[in-house]
């Protein structure tokens, strides 16, 4: 496994880097210090299995930053994590097509739970979403509070859509995210959704453990 991490605080880049090495003992972590180092990374050609990456750093705009990372590494999840937690800003960044977003105040465990989450094939959206007044003009977020609320009505059954039961569908076959999202007609951002959804209905942490349950409980 091999993931980036960018931070100009170099304080927080190593901190960051200890967590993710007691999380990931075996990954390799390759760390930068402001957009141009992942810039440089990327270009090199290096594929990771995770990006995670502050938002106000030098080198670049953080919109245009995190759109050509997105551009250069279409199939890497990426995690933006950050002191900044702006409802436009948080918007745009679920537009583009991240993965995550975490406040830097959040607690080890959170921060390891998300970035976990992310890795399962999930995405993890900051309980404080359901509490903003949504721009309707934001396509990707409305997706996700929507499906937020539809899991939520009968959260406490814990029974899956009908769309959650197309996706799992497709998690049995050994489907990708772009391949779900191809064969389903849903953007990628909103399969991460339904996976992050059905896994959490069946109290499971990874997609392979996710079809097991399924299989037990007569779902598949």
């Amino acid at each position: 496994m091999k993931i980036l991490i960018a931070d100009d605080h170099e304080l927080f880049l190593q901190g960051l880097e200890f967590i993710l090495k007691k999380e990931y003992p075996d990954a390799t972590i390759i760390a930068a210090k402001d957009y141009v180092g992942i810039f440089d990374v990327l270009d090199n050609g290096e594929v990771f299995d995770l990006i995670i990456t502050d938002l106000a750093m030098p080198g670049a705009n953080w919109l245009t930053a995190i759109k050509k990372i997105h551009q250069q590494a279409p199939d890497t999840p990426i995690v933006i994590i950050s002191a900044v937690f702006d409802r436009e800003i948080l918007q745009k960044t679920f537009d583009i097509g991240v993965s995550g977003y975490i406040s830097k105040s959040f607690p080890n465990g959170l921060i390891v739970s998300a970035i976990n989450l992310v890795m399962a094939g999930g995405m993890y959206i900051p309980p404080d979403v359901l509490q903003m007044s949504i721009n309707t003009s934001s396509q990707r977020v409305r997706e996700i509070v929507r499906d937020l609320d539809e899991a939520n009505t009968d959260s406490s059954e814990k029974v899956l859509t009908p769309r959650q039961m197309d996706v799992l569908k497709c998690l049995e076959k050994g489907l990708s995210n772009k391949q779900i999202a191809y064969k389903l007609g849903l953007s990628e951002g909103t399969v991460k959704i339904h996976i992050t959804l059905l896994m959490r209905a069946l109290d499971v942490t990874n997609r392979l453990a996710a079809v097991r349950a399924a299989v037990d409980r007569g779902l598949l």
